[in-house]
C-alpha cells in the first residue's frame, strides 16, 4: 500500500522551527529565509487540517497538536538523517576538508592523524594549510583548527585548549650546562634564550620578561638571544639545542613525549586567547563533521589531562 506522507520539506522546517522556537533560528540552520519557515508550516497545516503553532512576536510555541507530533517527527526525521549519512559514510569514505593554521597542523594534527584513521577508518581527509581569515563557504571547509575564537563569528565554535608556555629545551642543551642543572633558569645565558614574535592574533604576548617576573627570578638585561616568528620553528629552534624557548604545551606534546624537549620549570604563562576548533552552522547535523570534532576535542582533552 502507498504510504500517505506530508511533505518533507513541511516536516523539517516545524522540526526546526519547534525544536528552537523560531523561525528565524530554524531558516538559519537549514539555509532557507524565514518566509519559506512559514510556508512550509502553513503547508503542514493545511495537510493536517490544525494549528501547530501559536505565533507570538519573533517567537513561536507549538500547540497541544504541534507538542503531539513534535516527537515522532524529530525522532523519525533523525533515523532518515542517520541511515542516509551512515550509507555516504560507506560509499564516499567520508572525505572531509580539514583547514589549520601551520603550527598546529604540523605539531599537533599531523602526529594524530594516523590515529584517527585507526580509530575511524571510514574518514579521509584533505589538509589545507592557510593563515585567518578563512571562507568557510567558497573553499568547502568542513572544520577549522585555529586560535582564537573571534576569527570565526557565525560559526560553531568548539574550544580545545587554553595553552600555555614554560621554558623547555633539548636534554643535550641541558646536559651541557651544568649550571643549568644546578641552578634552574637564573643560569641561562640571555643570549640563549629564544625569543617568539607572536603576531597581533596572540593578544597577550607571553615573553621572557613577564616569566622571569612570574617566577620570581632576575630579568636579564644582556643581550637579546635569537628570534623567530613561527610557533612550530621556534620549537625545532630548541630541539636541535640552539638554547631555551618558552614553548607552548599543545603544541609541544609530540616533542616532550618523545624525549626531545624537557621543560625547566613549572612555572607557565597563559596565552592570551585560546585554540579552538570550528565549523559551519548549517553543517552540525553532519554526523561526520560532528564525529571528527567530538574526537578531536577529546584528544585535546586527554592531553591536557
Amino acid at each position: 500500500m502507498a504510504l500517505t506522507l506530508p511533505p518533507l520539506n513541511a516536516l523539517r522546517a516545524f522540526e526546526a522551527a519547534a525544536r528552537h522556537g523560531s523561525f528565524v533560528a530554524a531558516a538559519e540552520e537549514i539555509g532557507v529565509s524565514s518566509a519559506a519557515i512559514s510556508q512550509q508550516v502553513r503547508k503542514l497545516e493545511d495537510y493536517l487540517g490544525k494549528q501547530v503553532f501559536v505565533r507570538l512576536n519573533n517567537r513561536v510555541t507549538p500547540t497541544d497538536a504541534g507538542h503531539a507530533i513534535f516527537a515522532d517527527i524529530a525522532a523519525a526525521l533523525q533515523l532518515i538523517s542517520d541511515t542516509t549519512e551512515e550509507h555516504i559514510l560507506r560509499r564516499s569514505k567520508s572525505r572531509l576538508v580539514i583547514s589549520s593554521i601551520e603550527s598546529v597542523a604540523e605539531k599537533w594534527l599531523v602526529p594524530r592523524l594516523a590515529e584517527l584513521t585507526r580509530h575511524r577508518p571510514e574518514f579521509r581527509f584533505d589538509l589545507r594549510v592557510e593563515p585567518d581569515p578563512v571562507d568557510f563557504g567558497r573553499d568547502n571547509i568542513d572544520i577549522r583548527l585555529g586560535y582564537d575564537p573571534a576569527h570565526y563569528a557565525g560559526q560553531i565554535v568548539v574550544p580545545l585548549r587554553q595553552d600555555s608556555v614554560s621554558p623547555m629545551c633539548s636534554p643535550d642543551y641541558l646536559a651541557a650546562c651544568p649550571d643549568l642543572q644546578r641552578d634552574g633558569m637564573a643560569a641561562v645565558p640571555a643570549t640563549d634564550l629564544i625569543h617568539t614574535n607572536w603576531g597581533p592574533s596572540f593578544g597577550s604576548h607571553p615573553t621572557w620578561q613577564a616569566w622571569y617576573l612570574a617566577s620570581g627570578l632576575p630579568v636579564p638585561v644582556a643581550a637579546k638571544g635569537m628570534l623567530a616568528d613561527n610557533s612550530a620553528v621556534v620549537l625545532d629552534l630548541a630541539r636541535v639545542g640552539l638554547g631555551v624557548i618558552l614553548g607552548q604545551s599543545l603544541l609541544a606534546e609530540e616533542d616532550l613525549r618523545a624525549g626531545r624537549l624537557v621543560v625547566l620549570s613549572g612555572v607557565r604563562l597563559a596565552l592570551g586567547r585560546s585554540y579552538c576548533l570550528a565549523y559551519p552552522r548549517q553543517k552540525q547535523h553532519k554526523r561526520a563533521l560532528v564525529a571528527l570534532a567530538d574526537w578531536l576535542v577529546a584528544a585535546a582533552g586527554t592531553a591536557a589531562a
